[in-house]
């Protein structure tokens, strides 16, 4: 099991950017892959990014492809979430997750089993 602690959540207007931290702890962080999903009020969570446990081959959600970008530092056990061009649309509790297994990209829910608090992010003008 792995420990995640998210921050850099906020309130920004359309348009704005922010930085989304996720730091991990508890075992091997450099073999998993990592991802951020995010819940609306009264939605379902849903899919936002992944990256694979080398850093490469990124994957994003339709909404937020062009405007978001993951990034991990295996050295600090760390992953990023930058996020660019805010809409209303975007407002969530984002959460960070850890993969279950080790050596797999996947973006289903299940696959990942641990996860952090949760940051909030809202996007208002």
């Amino acid at each position: 099991q792995v420990q995640l602690v998210e921050s850099g959540g906020g309130v920004v207007q359309p348009g704005g950017s922010l930085n989304l931290s996720c730091v991990a702890s508890g075992r091997t962080f450099s073999s998993h892959s990592m991802a951020w999903f995010r819940q609306a009020p009264g939605k379902e969570r849903e899919f936002v990014a992944a990256i694979t446990w080398s850093g490469s081959s990124p994957y994003y959600s339709d909404s937020v492809k062009g405007r978001f970008a993951i990034s991990r530092d295996n050295a600090k056990n760390a992953v990023y979430l930058r996020m660019n061009n805010l809409r209303l649309e975007d407002t969530a509790v984002y959460y960070c997750a850890a993969d279950s297994e080790p050596h797999r990209l996947t973006v289903a829910k299940t696959a990942f089993g641990s996860w952090g608090q949760g940051t909030q992010v809202t996007v208002s003008s």
